[in-house]
């Protein structure tokens, strides 16, 4: 008897059918990764990538604070040797406040970008060591919060400031905050240096913190002012927000949500492995580009 054997190939399961997608689906779907790349890029920068930007232009601004202080060509006076105003973001002085942890090169102006930086010096006012009465602003919480500290520091504590006239020393007098009394202006030849920065909770500015300090050390050469004090643009101003359109913002967001659409299209398109390989650095760095632009729009002392 002969058996007759048949082999039966086994075929491949059909895949299953992808299901499609609408434009209004897209778009919602696209609009929610948009909204969850955005959190979670503003969460990231304001928590770690911020302080890593704020140190690396601080190390910058030492080498080049450095190096003008050894060859005596750092700024002394609300302008250059060239009788030009400074530059927004020039460094001008190097703080330093042993009591909280502080060692920072202070920046020329006072807005969102040049905070982001590191402490700025508010340019309507002389610079420290001078006489007058001088004001530093420096970030409570993003961007490495340089002042974050600043209501830790009690009367009769000592710090000091060096500038192209020298280090001059200052001693703290008084922490004050919104409703508080303002110490009497300081005598004629005399100088003080205010310390300001916000107050509240965390990245949830609620006022301006002020630290007065009286210098104890010999007054330096002031030159004229320049710029008249109460001169500045709002967006020089203790928790001012940047004027004007954020274009860049706009641009990079737009970009943000197409990138979103595309991943959600790919997504029923390709499957998820090929969407997940090409998308998923794309909405991340189109995404940290957004959060970097947003936050350059929150208040400046935050």
């Amino acid at each position: 008897m002969t058996v007759a054997v048949q082999t039966t190939l086994a075929r491949p399961a059909p895949r299953p059918a992808v299901r499609g997608v609408t434009a209004a689906q897209a778009l919602a779907r696209g609009g929610l990764l948009t909204l969850a790349a955005l959190l979670l890029g503003l969460t990231a920068q304001l928590l770690l990538l911020s302080v890593l930007q704020q140190r690396v232009a601080q190390h910058a601004a030492f080498d080049e604070l450095r190096a003008q202080l050894a060859l005596g060509t750092a700024p002394v006076a609300q302008v250059d040797q060239s009788g030009q105003l400074l530059a927004p973001g020039t460094p001008v002085a190097l703080i330093d406040i042993p009591a909280i942890g502080v060692h920072q090169v202070v920046l020329e102006g006072t807005d969102s970008a040049v905070l982001a930086d590191g402490p700025g010096h508010r340019r309507d006012t002389p610079l420290p060591g001078q006489a007058g009465t001088s004001a530093l602003f420096g970030r409570a919480a993003a961007y490495g919060g340089a002042f974050g500290r600043l209501d830790e520091l009690e009367k009769g504590v000592t710090f000091t400031v060096t500038t192209g006239q020298g280090k001059a020393t200052y001693q703290v007098i008084g922490v004050r905050r919104a409703g508080d009394p303002v110490p009497l202006p300081p005598a004629q030849g005399k100088g003080r240096l205010v310390l300001v920065t916000a107050t509240g909770p965390r990245y949830m500015p609620g006022g301006v913190l002020r630290v007065d300090a009286d210098l104890i050390s010999g007054i330096a050469q002031t030159p004229a002012a320049v710029i008249r004090a109460g001169t500045l643009p709002d967006a020089e101003q203790p928790l001012a927000r940047p004027a004007g359109v954020p274009w860049s913002l706009v641009m990079w967001l737009q970009a943000l949500v197409a990138g979103a659409v595309a991943a959600v299209w790919a997504w029923h398109k390709w499957g998820r492995r090929q969407t997940w390989i090409v998308f998923a650095p794309v909405v991340a760095v189109l995404g940290l580009q957004v959060a970097v632009r947003t936050t350059e729009l929150l208040p400046n002392l935050l």
